[in-house]
């Protein structure tokens, strides 16, 4: 009987660290799953790149920012917590604070487009570099202050040495070399050169084959044959 009475007061009690420390685990453990992911792509002097993180990373950064109201205080239910990420001041400088290109160590002029559609297509940038690109530093640090466990893997659309690369809270600047830009003005000028070239040497063959040729010796005219009895 008394068993019985201290198994249902036990229960309540089970019940209730459960739903403490369950939470707690999963929240901690989501920097050690899968990492958030980042595209990269060159055209020129402009690089333009998407950082993808997971919604619950969306979720974890809003909230460290106060980008969404205390449930205790009220919350606006108007929007969702998409719209409410796209319209803090705080997310977009975070962002821009945490993501950045730099060239030959200038920092290339960043710029965030309207953070619309963050869980689809991320938050995307684009840097103005002061020459054409070639070789880069990419830095990502965004989450990694909420957790040093965070990572990211960006991957390059243009081609790219190397193609794929791991930030994380120890390396978060990383060196990246992508393929002479189209638009760039030496690798321009070599076809421009070899054309110009190979126009030449067609002209120079049309104007040997339209000259006149020189007469054959066959077709010199004729000696005049001596007269008879003039001993000529």
């Amino acid at each position: 009987m008394r068993s019985g009475l201290l198994a249902r007061l036990c229960v309540p009690f089970i019940v209730a660290v459960v739903a403490v420390l369950v939470p707690a685990q999963t929240a901690a453990a989501h920097p050690f799953g899968p990492p958030s992911t980042a595209r990269i792509a060159v055209d020129g002097d402009r690089v333009t790149l998407a950082w993808l993180p997971a919604e619950d990373d969306w979720v974890a950064l809003g909230q460290s920012l106060g980008a969404f109201e205390d449930p205790a205080t009220g919350a606006d239910t108007t929007l969702t917590g998409e719209q409410k990420l796209a319209r803090s001041a705080a997310v977009r400088d975070y962002l821009l604070a945490h993501v950045g290109v730099t060239q030959g160590g200038r920092p290339c002029a960043a710029e965030l487009e309207p953070l619309e559609r963050l869980l689809a297509e991320g938050a995307r940038f684009g840097f103005e570099c002061p020459e054409p690109v070639v070789t880069v530093d990419v830095r990502i640090a965004a989450l990694t202050d909420l957790h040093q466990a965070y990572r990211t893997v960006l991957t390059s659309d243009t081609p790219a040495e190397p193609a794929k690369v791991l930030f994380t809270k120890a390396e978060d600047t990383r060196s990246v070399r992508f393929d002479a830009p189209e638009g760039g003005g030496v690798p321009l000028a070599v076809p421009a050169v070899a054309l110009v070239a190979v126009l030449g040497v067609l002209v120079l063959l049309l104007v040997r084959r339209r000259a006149p040729a020189p007469p054959a010796a066959s077709d010199k005219p004729a000696e005049p044959a001596a007269t008879p009895g003039t001993g000529v």
